[in-house]
């Protein structure tokens, strides 16, 4: 499934966009690594791309996440996902997401960010969004407001980020 606001656009990551990704992780990852996760034990490493894509295949079959490209013009700029997906009593799913250093500060990933919110109310018909932001992240920060979430508190040392637990602030979003 494609999303689109006229602006931008969300579709499934797939094997064809293994070296677009290659390359932004290469190109940006100083950018990058101070948001990036971390094994804590140091057991992990990130998957290979086939792997990884197929994992998100399988999640989203399973109804259990939804990983996107962003494009900006028909050109990848960044990822984003709606993860742990959990229907029943809860309805609920987190945001995560992010973009390459010279597409930021240009508003797409707060357009990506609205735009996933309602595909996840009006589509998958869940009642809670969150986004979990690292305190000193506040371009991820602004995004989250601008994107309509509130401030709901502090998840203290909630995930292994850049080789240490780290603080987030956590931003919900609701169906009323």
């Amino acid at each position: 499934m494609k999303l689109r606001d006229g602006v931008i656009e969300l579709r499934p990551i797939g094997y064809r966009d293994k070296r677009w990704w290659t390359d932004a992780q290469r190109e940006n990852a100083d950018w990058l690594k101070p948001w990036e996760a971390t094994y804590p034990d140091g057991s992990g490493t990130s998957p290979r791309f086939r792997r990884m894509v197929r994992a998100f295949k399988k999640d989203a079959r399973l109804g259990r996440s939804e990983s996107y490209l962003i494009l900006s013009d028909s050109q990848p700029v960044g990822f984003i996902a709606l993860g742990g997906i959990s229907y029943g009593p809860a309805r609920m799913a987190y945001i995560g997401y992010w973009i390459v250093e010279k597409f930021a500060n240009q508003g797409i990933v707060t357009r990506a960010v609205a735009l996933l919110t309602e595909h996840a109310f009006v589509d998958l018909r869940l009642h809670r969004i969150e986004i979990n932001v690292r305190p000193e992240n506040q371009p991820s920060i602004q995004v989250a407001m601008k994107s309509g979430y509130e401030l709901e508190g502090k998840r203290s040392q909630y995930l292994h980020i850049d080789g240490a637990w780290r603080d987030h602030l956590c931003f919900v979003a609701t169906r009323d």
